[in-house]
């Protein structure tokens, strides 16, 4: 029964009562685009921002005679991703055809795997903000072919509702695509939403660290589809569950997530039920909206795709697989943290900032980590903010900090004018040394410079003079303020206060 209750008639009840009431029961689903040169079953570029519809042929548009052959690649890639996710590979498993009808899917079908996935039974643990290690089962990992792109046009919301048309690119259609699929996430408790960002985040690292895919949750090669669904305390049975749709960020898994507990409570609290369907996340205002009801595995009509042969991968081939599998990114993130001596606080800090790889690239160019560390955690990550962009879409890169970090180490810089410097390298003014250069931001250190500073700024002051004269070394300091001001930043303090003490004696 449709009780027709949704978000729009009910005000979603407050997470404590929700967490009061009921557990909330998660699957996760997450798509990956995998970065081959070419698509699953043909020869087309999978190059991201190509002008529409330039990277397709007769298989991807699904033409009359066109036969898919598989990528290998792409199966080397899944059974990576299943070795490094705890998995079992399958010795012979098999594509099937999902049958459905969308614009977008060129063929009325999309090539994918359903009884027989590539990977399955395996796992990832995912360290929760405050360190608590929380094990996601996975359920399988299975190979598919992506969908086109539409483009809704004419509407306020870039959605299919309100839309005066829609526009179709194929390019994707075809693109490599592998599904990672959990079992029911429970246990959480109050700490769903956490569980279901740290996942999605761990499985991001982790692909990046496989080199299978770059994980743009911004371009859509990694989309997360966040089900949802409320129990009450003590009943063995799921409730019904909803699925909110391509959610492309980590903040928004969360956000997605904590939404969906409280409007589904509300629902309930309020005597509906929930519907099984899909729905829509509202980057504006964090809330969801229905999409469409949510099919099963019969509405699909999944049979054995006639034209392409079961995977059969050789028992030897998996065991070299795994030996090209990367030091793990956790295991690697525990080595560093020991190498640059930081506590767990500290290292957390570092990898909520996004800032590990850059740190570890500075300090490969020749930055001390420490130095690397601070750079990136706390002046770049305020510039990134200030930006609206990840710390690593900042237009400086880790040699550049390193090149900074030199001019400092050098003497050439102090951390003022170091600033100064990395603010014209983001504004794409060059190199570090050419910036300092260009701005004449060089520590001045020829003496006849300086001593000509400090004769001023002590004619200017013979109070502090007297100070100093006194015995009141501390009283220099004014003096050297007033050299720093007068030389703009750039005399070398170390220096100007000994020419002041000389100068005084």
């Amino acid at each position: 029964m449709d009780t027709g209750l949704d978000a729009r008639a009910v005000d979603p009840l407050a997470y404590d009562d929700v967490i009061e009431r009921v557990d909330p029961v998660l699957g996760m689903e997450v798509h990956v685009e995998l970065h081959t040169e070419t698509k699953m079953f043909c020869p087309c570029p999978t190059a991201f921002g190509a002008a529409p519809n330039t990277q397709v042929c007769a298989v991807c548009l699904g033409l009359p005679g066109a036969l898919p052959v598989v990528n290998r690649k792409a199966v080397e890639s899944a059974i990576r991703i299943g070795l490094a996710l705890n998995c079992s590979i399958a010795s012979w498993c098999q594509f099937a055809r999902k049958n459905y009808f969308y614009p977008d899917q060129p063929k009325n079908y999309q090539i994918s795997q359903y009884e027989e996935p590539i990977a399955f039974d395996g796992h990832l643990d995912v360290v929760l903000d405050d360190g608590e290690v929380f094990r996601v089962d996975i359920e399988r990992a299975h190979m598919e072919e992506d969908t086109g792109k539409l483009t809704h046009v004419g509407g306020a919301t870039g959605r299919i509702e309100g839309a005066t048309h829609s526009l179709i690119d194929y390019n994707r259609a075809g693109v490599p695509l592998i599904e990672i699929v959990s079992k029911p996430i429970e246990g959480a408790g109050a700490r769903a939403p956490e569980v279901a960002r740290a996942y999605v985040s761990a499985l991001r690292e982790l692909l990046r660290a496989l080199d299978v895919s770059d994980v743009r949750m911004d371009q859509g090669s990694l989309r997360c589809d966040a089900n949802v669904s409320l129990r009450p305390h003590g009943q063995q049975e799921f409730g019904t569950r909803t699925e909110t749709k391509n959610v492309n960020s980590l903040k928004s898994v969360e956000v997605a997530v904590r939404y969906e507990m409280r409007r589904q409570a509300a629902v309930l609290e309020a005597g509906g039920e929930i519907n099984m369907e899909t729905r829509h996340f509202q980057e504006s205002d964090g809330t969801t909206s229905p999409g469409r009801k949510k099919e099963t595995a019969d509405d699909y009509r999944y049979f054995p795709d006639p034209d392409l042969q079961p995977i059969e991968p050789a028992a030897e081939w998996i065991e070299q697989l795994r030996g090209t599998l990367p030091e793990l990114p956790w295991v690697r993130r525990a080595r560093i943290q020991q190498e640059w001596g930081v506590s767990d606080e500290v290292m957390r800090d570092i990898v909520n900032a996004g800032a590990v790889e850059l740190i570890t690239a500075t300090v490969d160019a020749g930055a001390s980590a420490e130095a690397a560390r601070s750079w990136w955690v706390s002046y770049l990550t305020q510039k990134a903010n200030t930006a609206g962009v990840a710390l690593d879409g900042l237009a400086i890169t880790p040699a550049q900090v390193a090149g900074v970090v030199a001019l400092v180490a050098d003497g050439k810089l102090n951390n003022k004018l170091a600033r100064e410097v990395v603010d014209g390298v983001l504004a794409g003014e060059g190199e570090p040394e050419a910036v300092m250069v260009a701005h004449g931001l060089e520590i001045v250190r020829d003496d006849s410079v300086l001593d000509k500073a400090v004769e001023e700024a002590l004619a200017a002051n013979p109070g502090i003079v007297d100070k100093i004269k006194g015995g009141k070394m501390q009283a220099a300091g004014a003096i050297v303020g007033a050299v720093m001001k007068a030389t703009k930043g750039q005399a070398d303090p170390a220096r100007v206060r000994e020419l002041i003490l000389e100068k005084c004696q």
